[in-house]
C-alpha cells in the first residue's frame, strides 16, 4: 500500500510539473515573438523623434500608430506560429496555449461585460406585423416588468399582452404557414410556448455566434457564459484593452445589406419641400413666410453645399449676414431647420465631358447633430414629402491625414424594396469574408464571397446600376458606397471604409461568424487596465514570496532538520495546488493568490501538530521510530478536524460567492485538500524513508 501511495505521489509531481511547463513554454515563445515584432518595426520605420523632430503632437499620434503596428505584427506572428512546436516533446503553440495557467482580469487586465439578449426584437421578427399597436404596447409593458421581475421575458410578454389586450388573441398575430407552425386558432399558451422555443434557439445561436467572434478576437483566454433564464451573457476578455473595439465587436448584429442609393438631384425638391413643411410644423415660421422668403431659402441651400458658408451660418457670422450674403444663424435654424444642419453636396461638373457628377452621399452632418436630424427625418412633415422607399442612413466618420476621426459623418439616402423596408440583397448570401489591402488606393478592404442566389441578385443589381453607386450597409451604417463601372458576376464584392487593419479584420470575422437573430446589448462593463493588473501581480507575488520565506525559515529554526520535511511538503502542496488549477482550467485571480498565501500557513499547520506530538513521545523516552509512528497516529484526529471545519467554510463561500470570493474559495478548497495529502501522506513517506535507514530527523533546537 505504501508503495502504491509513493508511486501515486511521484506521478502526481511529474504531472503537475508537466502542466505548469506549458505556461513556461508559452511565455518564452510569446516573449520571442514580441522581440521579433519590435525588431521589425524598428528596422522598417523611423522613430517618432526621427519622423517629427520638433512636433510633439505629431510624435504622439505617430507613436500610437507604431504601437498599433507592433501589436498587429505580434498578432500575425502568433497566429502564423499556432502550429509551431514549442515544447521538447513536440506540443504546438496553439495546444500549449490551451493548457497554460489562466490569469484573471485583475492580474493581467482586461474587460468584463454583461450583455442582455434583446428578445423584443425577436418577437417582432416572428410577428406578421411588427408595427402592430397591440404588440408594441405588450412589449413596452413586458420591458417595464422585466426591471422588477426574475421571470423570463417571454412569460412577461404573455402576461403583458393579456393585460393590455384582454380581448385579443395572440395566434392571429403570429400565425403564418410559410414561416412557422402556429395555427390561426391556437391558444395563447401554445403561442407563448412556440415563442419560448424560438427564443431559446435564438439565445443559443447568439451565444454560439459570439463565441465564434470571441475566438477570433485575439485574446488568449476568453470566457463566455449564457444564463438562458435571465437572458444574459457574461464575457471575460483577459488581456483586452480597447473597450470601444469590444463594444463594436460584441454588439454588432452583422446585418449586412446592399442598397441602391438616391443622389441629391433626385431628392433636392423633396428635401426643400420637407424643410419648408418642417419649419411650419415646428412653429418657426408660417406658410406665408416660406413663400415670401424664397431668396433666403436659396441662400441657405447654396450655403449648405459649401462647408465654409454653412459654418458661417451656424456660428452666426454677423458681417456676412449684414452684407446680405447669408442669413443669421438664428434665422437659418428657425426658417430652414433641415438645411441648416445638413451640409448638402452639389454635383460636380469639372469632369471632361461636362456632365454633372453626383456623389453617392447627400451631404454631411455633424456627429452632435445626428440625433436632431434623425428626429427631423422621423417627422411626418418630412415623411410626407420624400419618396416612401427612401431611408436616411449615416456612413462611417472620415479621418484626416493623421488618422484622427472627424466630427462629421456622411448622409446617404438609400432605396428600400417598396412595402418591405428591406434591401434587394441581404447578408445571408455572404458565405466568406476576409481582410485585404488594396495596392491602388492603399486602403484596407474586406472582400466577400456570395452563394449562388446572391451571385444572381448581385449581377442584376450591379447591371442595373452602372454609373451609379450601391451602398454596402452593416447594422444600419453605410461602410462604403462604390460606383458600379460594369456588371459584376461571380458573386464577389468589396467593402472599403477607411478601416484600420484591426477594424478590417474585425469586420471580416463578424461577417464570417454570422448574423444575430436576437441582438445582445451591453448593460454592464468593467475595465481593468494592464497597469493595475501588473501592480496586482507584483503585490500578490511579493506577499506570497514573503510569507513563503518567513514560514520556510521559521520551520528550520524551530524544528531543526525536521523542518525540512515540512518545507518539502509545503513546496509540493503549492505545486499540486497550482497544478490542479491548471488541470481544471481554473483562473488564478488576485483573490486566488490570497488563497494560496493562506494555504501556506495551513500547509505547515498540519506538520506543526504532528511534530509537537512526535516531540511529546520523544520526551517520554520512546525511540524515534516509535515516536514518529505514535505522533502521526495521535495527531490524525485534530488535523482532520481542523481541515474539515475550514473546508466546510470554503464550500459555503464557493456555493454562495461570486467573483473574487469564488476565486478565493476555489483556491482554498484545493489548497486544503492538498495540505491533507502533503501534510499527512507525503511527510510520512519522507520521514519513514529516512528512519528506515536507521537515521532520524532532529525536532529540537535551543529556541524550541
Amino acid at each position: 500500500m505504501r508503495a502504491l501511495v509513493t508511486i501515486f505521489v511521484g506521478l502526481f509531481i511529474i504531472y503537475s510539473l508537466y502542466l505548469l511547463s506549458f505556461t513556461w513554454f508559452v511565455n518564452s515563445h510569446e516573449k520571442d515573438m514580441k522581440q521579433k515584432a519590435m525588431s521589425y518595426v524598428k528596422s522598417n520605420y523611423p522613430t517618432a523623434l526621427q519622423k517629427y523632430p520638433s512636433d510633439k503632437d505629431s510624435q504622439a499620434v505617430y507613436q500610437d500608430n507604431l504601437d498599433q503596428l507592433q501589436a498587429n505584427r505580434l498578432s500575425r506572428l502568433l497566429d502564423s506560429t499556432k502550429e509551431t512546436k514549442i515544447t521538447w516533446w513536440g506540443t504546438t503553440y496553439k495546444k500549449a496555449k490551451e493548457n497554460e495557467l489562466l490569469l484573471g482580469l485583475d492580474l493581467q487586465g482586461g474587460i468584463n461585460v454583461t450583455l442582455n439578449i434583446e428578445l423584443a426584437g425577436l418577437i417582432k421578427g416572428l410577428a406578421n406585423n411588427p408595427g402592430d399597436a397591440n404588440l408594441k404596447k405588450a412589449l413596452d409593458a413586458a420591458t417595464r416588468k422585466k426591471l422588477t421581475s426574475d421571470a423570463d421575458y417571454i412569460t412577461l410578454f404573455g402576461e403583458a399582452f393579456q393585460e393590455v389586450n384582454p380581448d385579443v388573441k395572440l395566434a392571429p398575430l403570429f400565425a403564418n404557414s410559410t414561416r412557422n407552425k402556429v395555427k390561426i386558432d391556437a391558444s395563447d399558451n401554445t403561442v407563448i410556448a412556440y415563442i419560448k422555443d424560438q427564443a431559446s434557439a435564438a439565445m443559443k445561436q447568439t451565444f454560439n455566434v459570439l463565441t465564434k467572434r470571441i475566438d477570433k478576437f485575439g485574446v488568449a483566454q476568453p470566457n463566455i457564459n449564457l444564463d438562458e433564464n435571465k437572458g444574459i451573457i457574461t464575457v471575460e476578455l483577459a488581456g483586452a484593452s480597447d473597450p470601444e473595439r469590444v463594444r463594436k465587436f460584441l454588439q454588432s448584429t452583422a446585418n449586412l445589406q446592399f442598397y441602391e442609393v438616391y443622389n441629391i438631384s433626385e431628392l433636392d425638391k423633396s428635401l426643400e419641400a420637407s424643410d419648408k413643411a418642417l419649419a411650419i410644423t415646428l412653429g418657426s415660421v408660417t406658410a406665408a413666410d416660406t413663400t415670401a422668403k424664397k431668396i433666403d431659402t436659396a441662400a441657405v441651400a447654396a450655403a449648405s453645399t459649401d462647408t465654409t458658408s454653412l459654418s458661417k451660418i451656424l456660428q452666426g457670422d454677423s458681417t456676412a449676414a449684414n452684407q446680405g450674403q447669408l442669413p443669421t444663424a438664428a434665422s437659418a435654424k428657425n426658417e430652414h431647420p433641415l438645411l441648416s444642419v445638413v451640409q448638402f453636396l452639389p454635383p460636380r461638373d469639372d469632369n471632361k465631358d461636362g456632365r454633372p457628377e453626383y456623389s453617392p452621399m447627400l451631404g454631411y452632418v455633424r456627429i452632435q447633430d445626428t440625433g436632431l436630424v434623425n428626429s427631423y427625418f422621423a417627422n411626418p412633415a418630412v415623411k410626407s414629402n420624400v419618396p416612401a422607399n427612401v431611408k436616411f442612413l449615416y456612413g462611417m466618420p472620415e479621418r484626416d491625414k493623421e488618422g484622427k476621426v472627424q466630427d462629421f459623418v456622411p448622409l446617404y439616402g438609400i432605396k428600400t424594396v417598396p412595402g418591405t423596408g428591406k434591401a434587394k440583397l441581404e447578408g445571408e448570401s455572404i458565405i466568406d469574408a476576409n481582410q485585404d489591402f488594396s495596392p491602388i488606393t492603399n486602403q484596407v478592404t474586406v472582400n466577400m464571397t456570395m452563394n449562388k442566389l446572391g451571385e444572381k441578385v448581385w449581377a442584376k443589381m450591379t447591371g442595373d446600376n452602372i454609373g451609379r453607386a450601391i451602398a454596402i450597409v452593416l447594422d444600419e451604417i453605410v461602410y462604403s458606397a462604390p460606383n458600379v463601372n460594369d456588371k459584376i458576376e461571380g458573386g464577389s464584392s468589396q467593402i472599403s471604409g477607411g478601416f484600420t487593419v484591426q477594424e478590417g479584420q474585425d469586420l471580416s470575422n463578424i461577417l464570417k461568424s454570422g448574423k444575430l437573430d436576437a441582438p445582445a446589448k451591453i448593460v454592464q462593463e468593467q475595465v481593468v487596465g494592464p497597469t493595475l493588473g501588473e501592480e496586482s501581480v507584483k503585490g500578490g507575488a511579493l506577499a506570497f514570496f514573503i510569507s513563503f520565506i518567513v514560514i520556510f525559515v521559521l520551520m528550520l529554526i524551530y524544528y531543526n532538520t525536521g523542518g525540512w520535511v515540512a518545507n518539502i511538503a509545503l513546496i509540493l502542496n503549492l505545486l499540486f495546488t497550482v497544478g490542479v488549477l491548471t488541470a481544471f482550467n481554473a483562473t488564478l485571480t488576485a483573490a486566488g493568490i490570497a488563497g494560496l498565501v493562506l494555504t501556506i500557513g495551513m500547509a505547515v499547520d498540519t506538520n506543526v501538530i504532528i511534530f509537537e506530538r512526535i516531540k511529546e513521545e520523544l520526551t517520554r523516552g520512546k525511540t524515534y521510530q516509535q515516536s514518529v509512528k505514535d505522533g502521526y497516529r495521535r495527531s490524525l484526529a485534530p488535523v482532520i478536524d481542523a481541515h474539515v471545519t475550514t473546508l466546510l467554510t470554503a464550500f459555503i463561500l464557493f456555493y454562495f460567492g461570486l467573483g473574487p470570493v469564488l476565486g478565493f474559495a476555489t483556491t482554498q478548497i484545493i489548497g486544503i485538500l492538498m495540505s491533507l495529502l502533503c501534510g499527512i501522506v507525503v511527510s510520512r513517506i519522507i520521514t519513514d524513508f529516512w528512519t528506515n535507514k536507521n537515521r532520524h530527523f532532529n525536532y529540537f533546537t535551543p529556541i524550541s
